[in-house]
């Protein structure tokens, strides 16, 4: 029963952060600081998001295949290779790597 309270209070907070949103006044959205935190923020946030699930197993730092795919990621990006070939060559590495690495 606890799973479910939990579900629900997460809803209405959810809701409640969503209207929150909308009751903000547009000048203040308007700020260029606003505007700039607005931008940066979601790419932030899916970095770590990013870093925590490559590199980390609970509490402990892991370096395994998801490293190796970063890594090839992080190379296309820097010869500019389109988006799909970015992920085409983080997935070839990773399941290369696994592949040899058992």
């Amino acid at each position: 029963m606890s799973v479910w309270i939990a579900i629900g209070v997460t809803a209405v907070g959810c809701y409640a952060v969503k209207l929150l949103g909308l009751l903000v006044p547009a000048g203040a959205l308007e700020r260029p600081l606003v505007r700039r935190l607005a931008a940066l923020l979601p790419v932030a946030l899916l970095a770590a998001l990013t870093a925590q699930q490559t590199f980390a197993d609970g509490q402990a730092l892991v370096l395994d295949a998801r490293a190796a795919g970063v890594a090839a990621a992080a190379v296309a990006l820097l010869l500019r290779a389109p988006f799909l070939l970015v992920v085409a060559a983080a997935v070839l590495v990773t399941a290369g790597v696994r592949a040899v690495g058992g």
